[in-house]
């Protein structure tokens, strides 16, 4: 949730009209952190100032990065019932897993049976984690516990990175709910290029930019729940509106072409044709190629700054992080890649855009205080 901020603080009453706009119109989910400043305190305060605790289904997480020792779990989970105002969390998520090292260190610390022991009290109705990572790692996080459910970034610029398409589908198989986080990219697909802006404007059934990547998700049928960050009410009533007429299966082919149109248009500032298919890997060094690959291209088809950041949270916090600085320009992966991409060279173009002298000593500061 990205409530509007006041100062410093949230702005309640602004908050409050829209969240309870919402649950009169039928949304019942609301997703918060520990981590979100002020965020659970306040959606706390709204449910329970306005007698509806009992009508949504809350989701919040256990900031599984800063947990140490066992007795951390319980006192961050308590501290959130208390800021939530609530006796029970219906959907409870280890948060922003990017490696299988993540579980393990919470295995040590004794997590199965703390959620065990949780799920017999009635404190935590459902266990799922939220994911930044690549498809494989989170392929091995999925079948590593009995979840009943998970979260993923997804949306149609990133069908084929982090779970991706292949993660989705494969949690649906195994009968696992999946709810997306990032569906419109932060406002990213709402904030189109002009060309591409254009494009949807004399497009066939007048979609706006949100309408078609919500439209786009919504016609998976394994898509669970989207969430999506509105913080104000023009924003949550057309997401009512989207939400309200769209079914699975509805896209036809002149849909998914304008989809292509408008990601051909966003990728024409992309540095490397990677399409992240993978027959690259595995590297013998670790480097995760597509992945370094994915994050120089996201800045320039974003900003330099998103494609950093998210490069360092999401591949510089793993276990074994696969730094495009591990080639040994063994020459195996330019051998199967179909895009006949000169990757040795591309891979020192994108650690040296990637990982300039402050980020290459902040990733290394966060990993010793981070990677377990």
């Amino acid at each position: 949730m990205r409530f509007t901020k006041k100062g410093t603080a949230i702005d309640y009453e602004k908050a409050e009209k829209e969240v309870m706009h919402a649950i009169e119109s039928g949304v019942n989910y609301f997703d918060t952190a520990y981590i979100y400043p002020g965020s659970e305190e306040c959606l706390g305060r709204i449910l329970d100032e306005n007698k509806c605790r009992d009508k949504v289904y809350i989701a919040t997480k256990l900031p599984q990065y800063i947990m140490r020792q066992a007795k951390q779990i319980d006192k961050t989970f308590n501290e959130e019932l208390t800021r939530l105002r609530t006796d029970y969390i219906d959907y409870y998520l280890m948060h922003m897993f990017t490696d299988y090292a993540e579980w393990e260190h919470l295995k040590e610390l004794g997590i199965e049976d703390w959620i065990r022991g949780k799920k017999e009290s009635g404190e935590i109705k459902n266990i799922g984690f939220s994911y930044h990572g690549d498809t494989d790692m989170f392929l091995k996080i999925l079948n590593a516990y009995d979840w009943d459910f998970c979260q993923i970034q997804y949306n149609y610029l990133d069908e084929h990175s982090q779970a991706g398409r292949r993660g989705l589908q494969t949690a649906a198989e195994k009968g696992i709910p999946v709810v997306i986080m990032e569906p419109l990219r932060g406002g990213k697909l709402v904030n189109l290029p002009d060309k591409a802006r254009k494009l949807l404007s004399e497009s066939h059934k007048g979609y706006t930019a949100a309408e078609l990547g919500l439209k786009w998700l919504w016609n998976q049928p394994e898509v669970t729940c989207v969430l999506s960050g509105m913080n104000s009410m023009e924003m949550l009533d057309e997401n009512l509106r989207i939400a309200s007429c769209t079914e699975p299966g509805e896209f036809d082919d002149a849909d998914f072409e304008l989809i292509e149109q408008i990601k051909t248009i966003i990728k024409e500032r992309e540095k490397v044709g990677c399409t992240g298919c993978r027959y690259c890997m595995p590297c013998p060094k670790g480097v995760d190629i597509p992945g370094n690959f994915f994050y120089y291209n996201l800045m320039y088809m974003e900003n330099k700054s998103t494609g950093r950041f998210q490069f360092a949270q999401n591949m510089g916090l793993r276990k074994e992080p696969g730094f495009a600085s591990q080639c040994i320009e063994c020459g195996k992966c330019e051998q199967h890649c179909p895009q006949h991409i000169n990757i040795r060279e591309k891979l020192k173009d994108a650690d040296r855009a990637l990982r300039p002298l402050p980020y290459k000593v902040g990733i290394e500061v966060a990993r010793k205080v981070l990677v377990k």
